[in-house]
């Protein structure tokens, strides 16, 4: 919080100081990774799908149905494709489907 003595900043900057100062972009990049995951697959897979875990670089997502996670796990690196381009980051290297 050093630039406090600053007369105008914006809120954008005011946020992403107070996001790095307090090291919380691992927990934000993990709720926008899963609101991701539903925007990018759609509501189709979305409702198959129970658990998006973010663990360093790797996705781990839980599915309910065998045969979807069969039929995804042939184009895992164009969804992670998909992914890392919608969050505008190369922040996930490996899909683990479950």
């Amino acid at each position: 919080m050093a630039k406090r003595n600053q007369e105008h900043q914006s809120i954008s900057d005011v946020l992403k100081d107070f996001v790095t100062d307090h090291n919380l972009q691992k927990g934000l990049d993990k709720v926008e990774v899963r609101s991701v995951w539903e925007e990018i697959m759609g509501p189709a897979i979305t409702k198959y799908t129970h658990q998006i875990k973010l663990e360093r670089d790797t996705l781990y997502v839980q599915l309910t149905s065998s045969v979807l996670r069969e039929e995804l796990s042939y184009g895992k690196q164009k969804i992670i494709d998909n992914l890392n381009e919608a969050l505008e980051k190369p922040l996930i290297k490996k899909l683990i489907l479950r």
